[in-house]
């Protein structure tokens, strides 16, 4: 039976057990790591380790479903090695087989690690991973997710995002955190919780139903350094939008605009020569489709996720509900015209 034919079952359940135990490394190392002293001293260990360790926890476990299938990863082990690696590597072969029911030599999770080397490209199967996406999210205890997805013939099928910090409902911000969101191709995408009741806990997701966009809230990034604010701004008075934007980091903003906490999400460009990651969009992609949203680049060009481990076909990223979505894409257009 062909993966097409067999519905992706079986891939979907893997990644969502990986994603469920990255998360777990990525939480553990928040509370023993994280600290007033590291935050003070914009020290980025903490993140560091939790990125190494949620890698080489989703490939241990898609390697033993998958062994065939590579994976594009963020991470590889150079600044692991050798003496000058020694410490990091410590903390890293100690997290991870606090996870592992098994105990991994170092050498054997620095190879998993390096799995994530792969070149990517158009014919066959292949998973991308962002171990942690949002990494001052992270250091903050606000918003981060870790984000996978599978590849087919340069399409993406599956997605999954954990997102440990993201209130399960957003106009409850005191109430349960810690959201997981999955996404197969033709199937809807659907929200349950992180550590939650498995399949029976899913619910169906959709975009909103907004049609105008004086009535739309955007989603965009705590860092500025990630989308232009200014071009926002202008984006926003084009579309008389008023009201406050939702701002988080990480495809955790994809996860809001997929259940309807917010109606766009633009990562407008900031230079010319800039290719977004394919493992930055992969998973969020795919979950805004099938919640019935639209996602394409400020051209109105579908994300092409089959020339390697960037979208280098692509610039900046515009995601909305379907019914608003070509409103937006002519004023991004409009406020971007001759600048890229």
């Amino acid at each position: 039976m062909s993966r097409a034919s067999a519905y992706f079952g079986k891939e979907r359940a893997v990644a969502i057990e990986a994603v469920e135990c990255a998360s777990r490394v990525c939480q553990a190392v928040f509370k023993r790591l994280v600290t007033e002293e590291t935050l003070t001293k914009k020290d980025k260990s903490p993140v560091t380790v939790a990125d190494f360790g949620a890698q080489a926890v989703v490939n241990l476990i898609l390697e033993k479903h998958f062994p065939d299938d590579p994976v594009v990863g963020e991470e590889d082990s150079k600044d692991l090695q050798g003496e000058e690696g020694r410490v990091l590597r410590e903390k890293v072969v100690d997290l991870v087989n606090t996870i592992t029911e098994q105990p991994l030599s170092s050498d054997e999770i620095l190879r998993l690690i390096d799995r994530g080397q792969y070149a990517g490209g158009p014919k066959g199967s292949h998973w991308t991973l962002d171990p942690i996406d949002g990494t001052k999210g992270f250091l903050r205890g606000e918003q981060f997710a870790v984000c996978l997805a599978l590849i087919v013939d340069g399409k993406v099928r599956v997605g999954v995002l954990g997102c440990p910090n993201l209130p399960y409902e957003l106009d409850k911000p005191d109430g349960e955190r810690g959201v997981l969101m999955v996404a197969v191709e033709g199937q809807g995408a659907f929200q349950r919780r992180l550590h939650g009741g498995g399949r029976a806990d899913e619910v169906l997701i959709h975009a909103s139903k907004v049609a105008d966009t004086r009535d739309a809230t955007f989603c965009e990034s705590v860092e500025a350094a990630h989308t232009s604010h200014g071009d926002s701004a202008n984006i926003a008075k084009l579309l008389n939008i008023t009201r406050p934007s939702v701002r988080m980091d990480s495809q955790c903003k994809y996860a809001a605009v997929a259940r309807g906490d917010a109606d766009i999400y633009l990562r407008l460009p900031q230079k010319a020569a800039y290719e977004e990651k394919i493992w930055d969009h992969a998973a969020g992609n795919i979950i805004i489709h099938e919640s019935g949203g639209r996602v394409t680049d400020v051209n109105g060009n579908p994300l092409d996720f089959s020339i390697g481990r960037t979208l280098s076909a692509n610039k900046g990223v515009i995601a909305a509900n379907a019914n608003i979505f070509d409103t937006v894409i002519d004023a991004v257009q409009t406020t971007l015209a001759g600048k890229f």
